[in-house]
């Protein structure tokens, strides 16, 4: 028999108490809503003295005004960046385009040099 027990079976813990130390299972939902906050609303902010709220996964003025500027301005400007946007786009694409017709010519005029001067020398050979 060991002198201090057997260490590697340790003792079992004490069962938990059935019962909750909170009320807050008596209450109804609502009630229960109301006290743990399940009603959040819109998230809202204050930055620089300008109130925001989170609408439709956007954050929205709510004066409607942000920074001074109406929110039918700022979609006129989101409408006209996208309209450069596309333009860039295209623009970009052209220049790809003239690119690979530059490098084109540039490649059958290498080609027609190399030709030619292989005809001077044939030509050179035959006098």
């Amino acid at each position: 028999m060991p002198l201090f027990g057997n260490i590697f079976s340790p003792k079992k813990t004490p069962p938990r108490k059935s019962a909750s130390l909170s009320n807050l299972h008596s209450l109804d939902r609502s009630m229960r809503e109301v006290e743990l906050g399940l009603d959040y609303g819109t998230p809202t902010m204050n930055l620089a003295g300008q109130s925001l709220k989170f609408e439709n996964g956007q954050w929205i003025a709510d004066t409607g005004i942000s920074g001074g500027v109406d929110r039918r301005e700022t979609q006129r400007l989101r409408r006209r960046n996208q309209q450069l946007e596309e333009e860039n786009n295209l623009l970009r694409l052209k220049v790809d385009i003239l690119l690979d017709m530059l490098s084109e010519i540039t490649a059958e005029s290498h080609l027609k040099d190399k030709e030619l001067d292989e005809l001077k020398s044939v030509s050179r050979r035959r006098k």
